[in-house]
């Protein structure tokens, strides 16, 4: 079933569709009166909503039935990532989102050979929040991943995470194992208490510095290998995601 969110915490019974929905689900999909879809609030409630009336470009729906819908990791993940070359930030939100990802911080690495010029951020943070969002409304998650920008790794207020990580090629070269089993099974326990929250840092194409990895050292970053195969920078999120949901939601 489609779905789709709204900014507002509450809705009415009856209400007029926004002009995007309206546009996908009666112009796109060819909705018409009787058919239903989901609607989720800013507040993560699901609506599930019929559309009562079309007319006049504009569409009226009622709630048939509200409900929540717990299929968010049991743990708050924010993807940091040095820019990379192409479309490969836009590859990461889509995918992670749809793993689970709850935010996104892309930086200028000492390595990344991609740079986002000043004036076009606006337009690419834009462009990768709309990624976002479809991506969430696809996979049927209650949230939307926020993307923003850093120019230093430095900048970022690594305090608010009680666990970070970095994926360093380096651990994986060298057979290091532990990172994420010690990770997971930490997660696993404290998810029964709270929802924790992690941070994992990826570098660009060449990886991350040797500065950049004594820095994330000097502030309690582990280093992880994750596995003995060396990954694309567009793949090791997608590896840290998957491997999470099937420890903590499957395991």
């Amino acid at each position: 079933m489609q779905r789709y969110f709204v900014e507002q915490n509450h809705l009415p019974q009856s209400f007029i569709l926004p002009e995007e929905i309206y546009h996908h689900a009666i112009v796109v999909l060819r909705m018409k009166s009787g058919s239903r879809f989901e609607i989720v609030t800013a507040n993560k409630q699901v609506l599930l909503v019929e559309v009562a009336q079309v007319e006049d470009k504009k569409a009226s729906v009622k709630v048939i039935q509200s409900f929540e819908h717990q299929v968010e990791l049991p743990v708050d993940v924010t993807i940091m990532c040095g820019l990379s070359k192409k479309d490969k930030a836009e590859w990461i939100v889509q995918k992670s989102t749809e793993l689970g990802a709850a935010h996104f911080v892309f930086f200028e690495a000492d390595y990344s050979i991609a740079k986002w010029e000043q004036k076009k951020r606006p337009q690419k943070l834009n462009r990768l929040q709309k990624i976002a969002k479809n991506a969430a409304q696809q996979s049927h998650r209650v949230v939307t991943p926020q993307v923003e920008f850093i120019s230093n790794i430095k900048s970022f207020p690594f305090t608010d995470f009680e666990y970070r990580l970095t994926a360093y090629e380096e651990a994986a070269k060298k057979g290091e194992k532990n990172a994420m089993r010690n990770l997971t099974e930490h997660l696993w326990r404290e998810k029964l208490q709270k929802v924790p929250r992690l941070l994992a840092v990826f570098g660009p194409e060449g990886g991350l510095s040797a500065d950049e990895v004594s820095f994330l050292k000097q502030n309690d970053f582990v280093l992880a290998g994750l596995g003995p195969r060396i990954m694309r920078a567009e793949t090791a999120p997608l590896y840290l995601l998957s491997a999470l949901s099937f420890a903590l939601e499957l395991g």
